[in-house]
């Protein structure tokens, strides 16, 4: 793993919502903190409701965790383009996240119960 990262389990409960609907719940979050940057919750997909996710055909690479892929949140009142990302096969020292989506909390609303 690069010595710039860490992952934690968060404390507590997460909770994702957008357009209206609560897309996950968990108290299995992952913490990851990259050097400087905010931390970022991974949410297990078990915890989320995948039903609202579209996978998009954006995809980035971080030399850190690996090929990200994105989705779209698509609910009755909305579309919100590309607004999570997954490592689904990230690089070695990174496997906590695989099975796991972070959202951007710009473009949802990602709280701490």
């Amino acid at each position: 793993m690069s010595d710039h990262i860490r992952m934690t389990r968060a404390d507590g409960t997460w909770v994702v919502r957008a357009g209206g609907a609560v897309l996950a719940e968990t108290d299995q979050a992952v913490d990851l903190r990259e050097g400087s940057r905010a931390p970022v919750i991974y949410f297990p997909r078990s915890a989320i409701a995948m039903a609202f996710l579209e996978k998009s055909a954006t995809q980035t690479t971080c030399p850190h965790k690996g090929r990200a892929s994105y989705y779209t949140i698509v609910t009755k009142s909305t579309r919100i383009e590309d607004a999570g990302w997954s490592y689904e096969t990230p690089k070695d020292g990174m496997e906590r996240i695989a099975g796991h989506i972070a959202f951007y909390p710009d473009r949802v609303t990602i709280e701490q119960l």
